[in-house]
Order: structure tokens, then C-alpha cells, then sequence
């Protein structure tokens, strides 16, 4: 089994990094830190740590300065649940889930769990159990349907929901093989560019742009991640859109955000301006939307020579469940986590990563290939495109293999986790939340903005220093 050092370093190798940059790397702590049979802190300690190097390569490309590198298994693990420790006004969040959101078992003896946080994705299971959205009224209503006919059902309608599977059923899926030769992240040249030098600035991503369009965990912890080194980060979202609040909250340290309406020309528009400045765009819409509005990976080259364009899916990009919307919860049951998970818990149905590892570690890799992308054009020039998703990421944690007795491990306790609290005025009141794991010696990661409102600042970048 490797060991974290081992698992970044092969991470590392993938995205081209140099060897000798490894030296300045210091992992401490010790497996399982949380009570699962998979390695969810090996998996956060290593993704955190992958980003965090790639910031010092950065900062050594613009300065030619070297810095140290120190990541506490700990403190990475608890950054992956940093939504569960955010505090407003003294306040914990509240539920997380949507009333009807869950496990329920089908009419076959199989479960499937539904993800219903999203208006529009509850009336759609509604729809096509044609039912209330009461969880008696579901649980009668799928005992009517077999579990997979309704998973396909739903998908149809619009809905987001998962039949449980193991991982032999889902490895033998085609939507699986189509993933299981593709590396965790994948690199892609989609144009010719000249290098773009770096602008003056005493952090690694100073007076970066990134047009961050994303909502939920994955690709906003991407963003924030990048802010924390110091990119000028914009969150794009709009009026109509559903958002998480308190999500939105956590993960929107570090950045402007904007409203910009993309289904008006004038809103396209609007994001033609940003992005011809910007140097990432990261984005973790349904795959084929932002192509159909005009901004796909070679369009964005075509707008902008040079950019890193960096996509999130659920299923990956390629295999016939490229184009299904997912979530963390939902991937983890249909390749096989829940299953696994229930099983070494002898429990008769699924049990969840103590985590929502899928996506926490998936904003890591993001922010890291953006990172990579964006040195290797200042070298080579080109535009790229960096793709990620939580299921290869998922296959990814899969492969690391298992804890023995992992789940006898007794969970975080208040007091492990205050030493990695700050506290910090925002616009929705006083936060205490949970700083960045990656310490770097030189260049201390830290967020510049507040966490505000959505759409509190004008779609128009900042002067650069």
C-alpha cells in the first residue's frame, strides 16, 4: 500500500512536475484520523499537499525563490469537512439535506439514493414517482419500481439519483471501462499560444484571473483554493440559479462574485469581456451546456489564447454516462463506496464515507491542474484544458485500498479540531472557519476577500498590481 508521499508523488509525475521539487514536501500524521475502511486522509492529506506544491513551483517560476511545503494529515482531513465546521455568528449550520433527500429501497430488494437539495431536482423524482415530496409518499411510491429502471427514469426527467451497486457491478458498466484507462486528471493542448509572462505580485497566483463557475463543493473548493494563494478569483453565478447557502458561504472565502445572466446575449457578453482576461476558467456545469452558449474548451482558446480551461463532471468525460449530472453522494453509491462501506460496518444497506471525499478531494486536483496547466504554458505556451471528475477521483481513492479496522476509528472530536479555526468578519456576519492545510514557508496561504452574498461586486476584474 503507498504511502501519502508515494500517492503525490505519483500525482506529481502525472501533471509534469520536476522531481526535486518533492524535497520540500513534510506530510505528518497518521491513518485512519476518521472511522472509514477507505483512506479518506491519505486521500485529503495527498490532493491538499498536490496543490499546495504546485504553488511553490509556481512561486519558484516567478521568483526563482524555494519554499518548504508542510501538510498535517490532521488538519487536511478536517479541511475536507470544512463545511461542517463553519460557524456563523456562533451559530452550526443547518441540515444538510432536503427533506426527501436519502436511501430508500425499491421494489427489487435494491436501494438507490436520491439528491433533492435543488428545487428542480425534487419536483423531477416527484414527476416521475408521482408522488409527494413526503419520504412516506416516496418510499410507497418506489416500492413500485425496480431500482434501476427508476435511476434511468429519473436521469430522463432531469432528476439526480443512483442505484446502489457494488464495485464489481459497477466495473463491469460501460460508463466504468469507458474511465478505467484515463489517468485521475487529464491534460489536453487545445491551441496554439504564445507563453504569457507573469504578472508582478509577492504571492504564486497574484495577479491571476479565474472565472470560477461552479456551485456546490468540488469546483468551489477549487476556487478557494486558488484565492488562498492569492488568484483574483470571480465566482459567476445568477439570481435564478439555486445555490446552498451555507455552502456558498464556506467555499466563497477568497472571492468576488458576480451575477452574470448566460442565457441573454448581453450576459454572454458580458462573460466574452472577463474571460478575455482572465487566465483559468474553471467550471463544473453539466457537460455540453456551456459548449451549446459558446464556451466551449476551444472556444474559450478562440476568445483567449492562452487560457487554462479547467472542467468538472460527475462520470467523466468519456463512456455513455459522460453527459449524467451527479453529486458526491450519488457517485459514491453508484460505483460501489456505499456498498463497501456497508459491508465492512455489517450493515445490511449503504453506510457513507464520513466525508464528502469525492468532491473535497476533486476541488484539490482541480486547483492543482490548474496550477500545473498554468506553469507548463508559461513555458510552452498553448492553450489547455485540464478535465476531472469524481468518478476517476473516486477510482482514484478506490485504488489506494483499504484501512483494516478503519471504521473502529472514533471520529473528530471538538477539540481536534480548533487548532485549525480562524475567524474573520464577512457579508453574512462573523465566520470561524477552517484555515488551509497546505502551509507554505514563504508564501503563507491566507483569503484576501470575505465570504460575501452572491452577486455582491460588478463582473469587472480588479487592477492588477
Amino acid at each position: 500500500m503507498q504511502t501519502p508521499r508515494e500517492i503525490l508523488t505519483d500525482l506529481w509525475t502525472l501533471a509534469g512536475g520536476p522531481p526535486d521539487a518533492l524535497d520540500s514536501v513534510t506530510l505528518t500524521g497518521e491513518e485512519p484520523q476518521l472511522p472509514s475502511s477507505f483512506r479518506v486522509a491519505a486521500a485529503a492529506q495527498s490532493s491538499v499537499a498536490a496543490a499546495g506544491l504546485a504553488a511553490a513551483h509556481i512561486w519558484k517560476l516567478r521568483s526563482g525563490q524555494s519554499q518548504q511545503v508542510a501538510v498535517d494529515m490532521r488538519h487536511a482531513v478536517v479541511e475536507c469537512r470544512s463545511e461542517r465546521y463553519l460557524r456563523l455568528d456562533g451559530k452550526p449550520p443547518p441540515p444538510a439535506w432536503d427533506a426527501i433527500a436519502g436511501v430508500y429501497k425499491t421494489r427489487d430488494r435494491r436501494f438507490v439514493r436520491l439528491h433533492t437539495n435543488f428545487p428542480h431536482h425534487r419536483d423531477a423524482a416527484c414527476r416521475v414517482l408521482n408522488c409527494k415530496a413526503e419520504r412516506d409518499a416516496v418510499q410507497a411510491a418506489l416500492m413500485q419500481w425496480d431500482a434501476e429502471s427508476f435511476e434511468t427514469a429519473a436521469y430522463a426527467a432531469g432528476g439526480v439519483v443512483a442505484m446502489m451497486r457494488s464495485h464489481e457491478e459497477w466495473s463491469e458498466l460501460p460508463a466504468a471501462k469507458a474511465l478505467a484507462p484515463l489517468p485521475v486528471l487529464t491534460f489536453e493542448k487545445t491551441g496554439e499560444a504564445a507563453p504569457k509572462p507573469w504578472p508582478r505580485g509577492n504571492r504564486p497566483l497574484a495577479g491571476l484571473r479565474v472565472l470560477d463557475l461552479s456551485r456546490v463543493i468540488a469546483g468551489p473548493v477549487a476556487g478557494r483554493t486558488l484565492a488562498a494563494h492569492g488568484a483574483d478569483v470571480m465566482l459567476i453565478s445568477g439570481p435564478d440559479l439555486p445555490a446552498i447557502p451555507w455552502l456558498t458561504i464556506d467555499t466563497g472565502r477568497g472571492k468576488l462574485t458576480s451575477f452574470v445572466d448566460l442565457k441573454s446575449e448581453q450576459g454572454r457578453e458580458q462573460l466574452r469581456d472577463l474571460l478575455m482576461e482572465a487566465d483559468i476558467f474553471s467550471q463544473g456545469y453539466r457537460p455540453l451546456a456551456l459548449p451549446h452558449l459558446g464556451f466551449s474548451p476551444h472556444d474559450a482558446a478562440t476568445i483567449n489564447p492562452g487560457i487554462v480551461y479547467v472542467s468538472l463532471s460527475a462520470y467523466g468525460h468519456a463512456g455513455p454516462w459522460a453527459e449524467r449530472r451527479g453529486f458526491d453522494s450519488l457517485v459514491q453509491t453508484a460505483t460501489g463506496f456505499n456498498h463497501a462501506e456497508g459491508q465492512a460496518a455489517g450493515l445490511d444497506g449503504p453506510k457513507e464515507l464520513p466525508a464528502q471525499m469525492l468532491d473535497h478531494a476533486t476541488g484539490y486536483l482541480m486547483a492543482f491542474g490548474a496550477m500545473m496547466a498554468k506553469a507548463r504554458q508559461s513555458r510552452e505556451g498553448g492553450s489547455w484544458h485540464v478535465r476531472v471528475s469524481l468518478a476517476q477521483t473516486g477510482r482514484w481513492i478506490w485504488n489506494l485500498g483499504r484501512v483494516p479496522n478503519g471504521l473502529a476509528s472514533e471520529d473528530l472530536k471538538g477539540d481536534a479540531i480548533t487548532p485549525f479555526v480562524e475567524e474573520a468578519s464577512s457579508g453574512f456576519g462573523q465566520l470561524k472557519s477552517i484555515s488551509h492545510s497546505a502551509k507554505l514557508s514563504k508564501t503563507p496561504a491566507f483569503w484576501t476577500h470575505p465570504s460575501m452574498p452572491l452577486g455582491s461586486h460588478a463582473p469587472q476584474w480588479p487592477a492588477r498590481p
